[in-house]
């Protein structure tokens, strides 16, 4: 990885941090996108202890709106030319449902729609560098979710469980779409389930869900754990040339049936495109 340019959404705590200082370790440079400001320079200056010789970064935004994923993509492909890793990480669960201020479900917004917009915002960069890598966190959480294009956000009815994992199933179709579409380019794109970890997540959803996820974290797997299977597919030679695949341990696994439709995946990215407004390569 040594020089190589890595952009990690989610990166200022949990497995996205892990994963950040793991690949700056090996000679990346990070930017990271963060939302936190006081979090984001912890980790920056964490990082450059780490390593010193790079000119690691970091901006700021709010990727459950739309119009801050956009500005951050448009600002990190401007000063980016050559990107060879994108690590699409950031994600929630809610306890409630939430309308952003675009009129989006939380949830649908920060997990889904902030992969597609950036992703597709960094692209050129990506595709600049030759043999660039699109690393999405998904979720084995996907197997509870039942796919509903007549209620892509929930409105019909909410549960954090089903919000999230309808939001990772969507995380999961797209990496597919994404790959298809990618395909003669070089660059390649994969998702993972990292397993259930102690970090922050969960630690703002509120209510009762809140309180669960503190007790479920005393029985889950340390951060450094949950970020191996990220770091395998961002730097090994092993997955050069996969792609649309879902890994689970550093190994590719399968995903429910719904995550395999292909259909439903170029019918998603269409609908994608149609909420954000944003123009998606054939």
């Amino acid at each position: 990885m040594q020089g190589k340019v890595v952009v990690v959404t989610g990166g200022t705590s949990g497995i996205g941090e892990i994963a950040a200082e793991k690949l700056a370790e090996q000679g990346a440079r990070i930017v990271l996108v963060a939302r936190d400001k006081t979090r984001g320079e912890a980790v920056l200056a964490r990082l450059r202890k780490l390593a010193p010789g790079a000119a690691h970064g970091v901006y700021y935004a709010d990727l459950s709106s739309l119009a801050d994923m956009k500005r951050v993509a448009n600002e990190i492909a401007a000063a980016e030319p050559r990107i060879d890793v994108l690590v699409n990480n950031a994600g929630a669960m809610f306890n409630t449902r939430h309308v952003t201020g675009d009129g989006f479900e939380l949830t649908f917004a920060l997990n889904h729609l902030a992969y597609f917009v950036v992703t597709l915002g960094l692209l050129d960069s990506l595709k600049a560098a030759g043999n660039a890598r699109i690393v999405s966190t998904a979720s084995t959480g996907h197997k509870m979710a039942k796919l509903d294009f007549d209620d892509l956000q929930s409105l019909k009815s909410y549960s954090p469980m089903q919000s999230y994992g309808r939001s990772k199933l969507y995380n999961i179709l797209f990496t597919r779409e994404l790959a298809r579409r990618l395909a003669g380019t070089g660059v390649t794109a994969n998702c993972l389930h990292p397993g259930f970890v102690a970090s922050r997540f969960g630690d703002q959803s509120g209510g009762i869900l809140q309180s669960m996820f503190g007790v479920a974290k005393l029985f889950a797997i340390p951060p450094e754990k949950g970020a191996e299977t990220i770091v395998y597919l961002a730097s090994s030679p092993d997955v050069a040339g996969i792609s649309g695949k879902y890994f689970y341990r550093r190994r590719p696994a399968a995903p429910s049936k719904q995550a395999q439709d292909d259909a439903a995946a170029q019918r998603l990215w269409d609908e994608t495109g149609k909420l954000t407004g944003v123009v998606a390569p054939a």
